[in-house]
Formats: structure tokens, sequence, C-alpha cells
């Protein structure tokens, strides 16, 4: 995600990385609301794009899983990758940028397919919403 002197309030992402799989696949573009401080809009379960907090020049994206004392408890969807507050504790506000509100998935190959075509055309464009039993999962771990 590229920063701007005049912040648009909305804005289009690419994802890379397998973090947020299956929700989000690497190559995956995301609609973000811009966010101005962290606990504004942000909901527990949201997707958020957030600096990483000890590498503050790289962007990343996780769920909001909890609001804790000294900001958000994030994690990935993928339980295998743990560059999340398991490995950083919690972010603060002023690290959360934006929240994500729809998922684009471009087509992976060329559909040559009138059902193909179909098939990738009703599920291309998701809105992103808390999914709150994910976010109890979590918790639980």
């Amino acid at each position: 995600m590229r920063e701007q002197g005049a912040r648009l309030s909305w804005e289009l992402v690419e994802v890379t990385g397998p973090s947020m799989a299956p929700t989000l696949l690497h190559g995956d573009w995301l609609l973000i609301q811009r966010v101005s401080s962290g606990s504004e809009l942000v909901r527990e379960g949201d997707v958020v794009v957030l600096r990483h907090p000890l590498q503050q020049d790289l962007l990343i994206v996780k769920r909001a899983v909890e609001r804790r004392e000294g900001g958000w408890w994030v994690l990935g969807d993928n339980a295998f990758v743990e560059n999340d507050s398991r490995d950083f504790g919690t972010v603060p506000d002023d690290l959360v940028l934006a929240r994500a509100r729809a998922r684009f998935r471009p087509p992976r190959e060329l559909q040559r397919s009138v059902a193909g075509v179909a098939s990738w055309a009703a599920s291309c464009v998701r809105p992103l919403r808390p999914d709150r039993s994910f976010s109890r999962r979590l918790r639980a771990r």
C-alpha cells in the first residue's frame, strides 16, 4: 500500500503473502477505508491494515481479534503463519491505518466456459464482515 500526502478515505490495495488464507489469498485486492485512529470504526473481528510494530515501513493485513490494554490484539487467519500479535504483542491505535471493507479476487486463469465465468463472477467480490465466531475461536486457544 502506498502512502500519500493527501490521504484518501477509500483505497484499493493488493494482498501479498499467505497469513490471511483462506479469507484472503495472495493476489487478492482489498477495498479499504482509512481510519484516523485505531479505535475509530474498528470492531472485534474486522480485517485491518496496519504498520508492523517492529518494522514500521512494512504494512500488514490482520484480523483485529480483541481490544486490550495498549491497543489491538491482531492475528492472521492462517494458523501456520505467526507474524502477528503472538510475536509482537498488542498493536497501538496509531499503527492501525485502515479497515478492509471488501475483497476482490481476480481470476486465476482465463475462463473459457460460461459456467466458469459465472462461478468466478459469483465469488470474486465479497464484503468483509467481522466473523464473530472466528474471533471467539481464536481467543479460546
